[in-house]
């Protein structure tokens, strides 16, 4: 099982890594034509700003849930690292429960709660018109990829664990 998960985790990474890309490219085109439009033209394209805005909340929360899987997110590795072997193991998962907690709750459920009330009370943005629902969309997807990630890490913590017992009882 773990076998699969991690060949589909992978695969999603990949795809994720590369809409990222064409996101923070979309996002430099975006601010470059901002700033022509507003030296060359004397007033700056109204809806550059607003989008730049989006790009970067639709990026910074799917790389945030990439850092997740290719566990590039900040942590606390020097106390981690004091400890022993099996302490560090068990503050591992751990650490993996509280982000499947918090993923869980706040990114899936309040995000879902947030996408629902802005579709339902159908607000839209100022320049581009867009309905905010697909804007703050981001965030229950987002926690979607974060407890896919997590329960990858979590499922590879608990088999590199087993695979340490197993190699001491050798």
């Amino acid at each position: 099982m773990y076998l699969v998960l991690k060949k589909i985790t992978d695969g999603l990474t990949k795809i994720l890594q590369f809409l990222l890309i064409v996101a923070m490219t979309l996002l430099v085109f975006d601010v470059v034509w901002g700033v022509l439009t507003r030296y060359v033209g004397g007033e700056q394209a109204s809806w550059t700003e607003e989008l730049a805005r989006f790009l970067l909340i639709w990026v910074a929360l799917l790389g945030g849930a990439v850092a997740f899987e290719t566990k590039s997110h900040l942590g606390v590795d020097y106390f981690v690292g004091k400890f022993e072997q099996s302490v560090r193991r068990n503050l591992q998962l751990l650490s993996h429960v509280v982000v499947l907690f918090f993923a869980i709750s706040i990114f899936i459920l309040g995000g879902g709660r947030v996408v629902y009330d802005a579709l339902v009370l159908n607000q839209t943005t100022p320049a581009l018109g867009w309905k905010m629902g697909y804007i703050y969309l981001v965030i229950p997807v987002a926690g979607c990829f974060m407890v896919l990630f997590t329960i990858n890490n979590l499922l590879e913590t608990l088999r590199l664990g087993c695979d340490e017992e197993t190699e001491k009882v050798d």
